[in-house]
């Protein structure tokens, strides 16, 4: 793999991941085919802004967790009206950090 593309993506890319995961997804890239990384490119990681958002406007309806994938912390949050505000509030510090390891579960599913 080209080390340019490589340093392209990871750069593009890199406030979708925790900085601790960098070097991981880099030993990835480096090994991977070219099919592989046109994969990875087409692949939609989700932006832990827009979900830090989501999750303060809208995150006792638990739209959040919904776009994580995570269905039964939504119903949960959508019927207890997230559990009388408590756990919407853990998830305004926490859902950053969900977010990330999220995309790079994604990320180790392509590779």
């Amino acid at each position: 793999m080209d080390k340019s593309k490589i340093d392209l993506y990871l750069t593009t890319n890199a406030k979708y991941f925790e900085a601790s995961a960098i070097p991981i997804i880099r030993q990835k890239l480096e090994k991977a085919t070219d099919e592989t990384f046109l994969t990875l490119q087409a692949s939609e990681l989700k932006d832990p802004t827009t979900l830090l958002l989501i999750s303060i406007f809208l995150g006792s309806l638990g739209i959040d967790r919904f776009m994580l994938g995570d269905t039964g912390m939504g119903v949960l949050k959508l019927l207890t009206g997230g559990c009388c505000g408590i756990l919407t509030i853990i998830d305004w510090f926490t859902i950053s950090k969900k977010t990330k390891q999220k995309n790079l579960a994604i990320i180790s599913m392509i590779m």
